[in-house]
């Protein structure tokens, strides 16, 4: 695994941690896929699951989350109380966008995909920046925020692809959580797949890499 230069133009407190990188150098790619860890792992951790994925032509990016966390709290807490941490970290995948499109490739030809708070983190990040994306995956994730919180996101996908998997019973992400995103980004103009797995845990599957693959082998 190779090291980004580290992000020099984030808000505390994940300024300055280093982007793992996999795959083929930035400027030779023709796609790219920024992978968001869960708390207490690790870009390594997510990185990993390339070694799964075998499409050519693609770089790889995984930010490292300053303590091994996007956010202190519950993804389903308010949203002040996860401040700073989630302000920063979006600003995170923003920076990596900037520097994705700065090499030539656009926002088209990318996919933000997360696992657990790293596919809340994905998710919320493309709700709140919609538009056309190569693909939007969140593995064991929802949309940020109690419930009740205000969904008026503006922009649209324009037909992103988007896959939502989870464990029917997650003890981090209750189902319903799972569903009312799907709905949200399908009203956004997501081209929207939810499932959940019967007793998965809280974990990553066969078939939701199969779906990952697919997704690449698209673009």
């Amino acid at each position: 695994m190779e090291q980004l230069h580290h992000l020099n133009n984030v808000t505390s407190p994940h300024q300055g941690q280093p982007v793992l990188t996999a795959g083929l150098p930035l400027k030779q790619a023709k796609a790219v896929m920024i992978m968001l860890h869960g708390r207490g792992a690790s870009a390594e951790d997510i990185l990993s699951l390339t070694s799964e994925l075998h499409r050519p032509g693609f770089t790889y990016l995984a930010p490292q989350a300053a303590g091994y966390s996007w956010y202190p709290n519950s993804f389903l807490a308010p949203l002040a109380s996860n401040e700073p941490g989630l302000t920063s970290a979006l600003a995170v995948i923003a920076s990596l966008l900037t520097q994705v499109a700065d090499a030539g490739i656009e926002p088209e030809r990318t996919i933000l995909l997360g696992f657990s708070q790293g596919a809340c983190l994905a998710l919320e990040f493309a709700a709140r920046n919609a538009r056309r994306y190569g693909g939007v995956v969140g593995l064991s994730g929802g949309l940020i925020g109690p419930d009740g919180a205000p969904r008026n996101y503006l922009g649209s996908f324009d037909g992103t692809p988007m896959f939502l998997g989870c464990s029917d019973r997650d003890f981090h992400i209750p189902k319903e959580r799972v569903e009312y995103s799907a709905q949200v980004l399908q009203r956004m103009g997501g081209q929207v797949t939810a499932h959940l797995y019967l007793n998965m845990g809280h974990t990553i599957n066969l078939d939701e890499i199969h779906v990952v693959q697919a997704m690449m082998a698209a673009m």
